[in-house]
């Protein structure tokens, strides 16, 4: 099963629209960056649009973020591309007949929630500007080396 990293894709696409807002923000600029095909940025995009987190123009290469990279958070953006999607599945088909697959999906979903809303919560507490000065001193560090 292949992990998608969608997630992580409409980071990058949302930083780099902040970073190098003054520049032709085309899809074939952003998907060289992503390294991903110019339709993928555009799907990702829609789906931040339409969760309110970038503002497009039809035609024109300008996405702007819709609100300030700090207003932003990393949960806001895992649900515009992730929606509702669980963070780890129960395999469903289990022996009921027996002491673990008749109690395994119980006891996971337990689990799993547990450490869902964990993440959801730390997400919520980390914003697009953070992720932004990470990259921008990492980069300068790297300049430096």
């Amino acid at each position: 099963m292949a992990i998608s990293t969608r997630y992580s894709d409409a980071i990058h696409i949302m930083a780099y629209i902040n970073i190098y807002q003054n520049t032709k923000l085309s899809s074939e600029n952003i998907a060289k960056s992503v390294m991903t095909s110019p339709v993928v940025v555009r799907r990702i995009m829609s789906a931040l649009q339409k969760a309110g987190l970038i503002k497009t123009t039809a035609g024109s290469a300008n996405p702007m973020l819709a609100n300030d990279a700090s207003e932003i958070t990393l949960l806001d953006i895992y649900l515009a591309v992730e929606k509702d999607k669980p963070l780890f599945t129960v395999d469903p088909k289990t022996n009921p007949l027996c002491i673990v697959g008749s109690q395994i999906q119980t006891v996971l979903e337990h689990h799993y929630q547990e450490v869902k809303s964990s993440a959801l919560g730390r997400l919520k507490r980390i914003t697009l500007q953070d992720i932004i000065d990470e990259i921008l001193v990492s980069y300068k560090n790297r300049k430096e080396d």
